[in-house]
């Protein structure tokens, strides 16, 4: 099976760097298999490709190589890493973009060289390409760098039960959808308040009338709010980190 190497980053496809870590790789590792998880990640957001390669990165069988390059401070003195974790390798800075496979019992992780000849401002083409692609040829983990006891981790919140039997939480990402997806464990029947906003938990969008306001279990487990047909973030001006509590329905 030709190696699966996934690409995440904030490049978009307007310009070329894309296209340039797709050169370096195919360069290096001709039958790799090049997999977009997604180059729309917002300038800079850190936050927003931590919940991203939470999703995806152990959906791909083992073995796979995610690159992600979400790095705002490239050329700093920031590390740049490598990570060994569930038996997958993920390549990219140390800023906690990385976390979730850091979080994996096991997890192994090394600081990864950075040449003189490296360019202070695109690290995607010329260190954390060229890293993925020696894993991709089967070079030892453990010998690609020194290894680091402590790499950034960063966590989504928990939510908490309040004095008054609710749970308290907050929005961690609104989709392209406009759907406000929170930390609050999935309960159906219960009740979301966000603002001055409720809205009953439901199955699907659909038990909820056009335009009617609904919060559904999402595919993560967590309590999504949404508008049926619409867009729940510009109509109620709902932001990350937005506080939503949820009560039992009765």
């Amino acid at each position: 099976m030709p190696p699966i190497i996934t690409l995440t980053t904030d490049f978009g496809t307007a310009d070329g760097y894309v296209g340039e870590m797709k050169g370096v790789l195919l360069s290096l590792v001709p039958e790799a298999q090049l997999v977009d998880i997604t180059h729309d990640i917002p300038p800079q957001d850190v936050e927003r490709a931590r919940l991203t390669l939470a999703r995806t990165w152990r959906r791909f069988p083992p073995g796979t190589i995610h690159v992600v390059v979400v790095d705002p401070g490239v050329g700093s003195s920031r590390s740049a890493l490598a990570v060994a974790s569930h038996e997958r390798f993920l390549v990219g800075p140390d800023n906690g973009v990385l976390s979730p496979a850091l979080l994996a019992p096991g997890a192994r992780a090394i600081d990864l060289p950075v040449s003189g000849s490296a360019s202070a401002t695109f690290h995607g083409r010329d260190v954390f390409a060229p890293a993925a692609a020696a894993l991709a040829n089967g070079a030892d983990f453990d010998a690609l760098g020194a290894p680091t006891m402590s790499p950034v981790v960063k966590r989504t919140p928990e939510a908490k039960r309040a004095a008054d039997g609710s749970i308290e939480g907050e929005v961690v990402v609104v989709d392209r959808f406009g759907n406000a997806v929170t930390n609050l464990i999935g309960l159906r029947g219960g009740v979301v308040q966000v603002g001055s906003s409720t809205m009953p938990v439901r199955r699907t969008y659909s038990e909820a009338a056009p335009g009617a306001l609904v919060a559904v279990v999402g595919s993560t487990g967590f309590i999504e709010i949404a508008i049926r047909d619409g867009d729940a973030a510009r109509t109620l001006g709902i932001e990350r980190g937005a506080r939503v509590s949820l009560r039992t329905a009765r």
